[in-house]
């Protein structure tokens, strides 16, 4: 059995993150999932929310907006629509698209479409949001 997973995280625009760890957490629409060297195989989709790198006792933060996973072999690949590291978002801007998202979905005669993105836009801003705040209270800890 390995003592380390190989991970990599690919958004559509970059390779988010390449590398080795102990531990990974997985944001799946059945709940969190932890992953460990030595896993069974699986594939997994993602929901939009924070994925957690454990390495060397260090754990590094990525706010995702939806994808999905899959381990074999103590390798994870992990393909997301945004991945971002919790020190690279603009909690500002964040709680500014949170802000428009809401004032959309409170908007009457809403079509369908007009809706689903903004509730989308509405989740991609909490989750960023909260991943965020988790660095900066990581950060406080330490």
């Amino acid at each position: 059995m390995a003592k380390t997973l190989t991970l990599e995280m690919t958004t559509p625009e970059k390779v988010a993150l390449q590398g080795q760890a102990d531990f990974i957490v997985l944001p799946a629409f059945e709940g969190e999932m932890g992953v460990l060297p030595g896993h069974e195989a699986f594939l997994v989709q993602l929901k939009p929310g924070e994925v957690r790198v454990t390495e060397n006792g260090e754990v590094r933060r990525f706010a995702v907006s939806g994808g999905f996973a899959e381990v074999k072999d103590d390798k994870v690949a992990l393909f997301a629509e945004t991945a971002e590291l919790a020190h690279e978002i603009d909690a500002e801007r964040a709680r500014q698209a949170l802000e428009r998202a809401k004032a959309e979905l409170a908007a009457k005669d809403v079509d369908p479409l007009t809706w689903a993105a903004a509730e989308a836009a509405m989740r991609r801003a909490q989750v960023r949001l909260m991943v965020s705040e988790r660095k900066h209270i990581q950060s406080k800890n330490h």
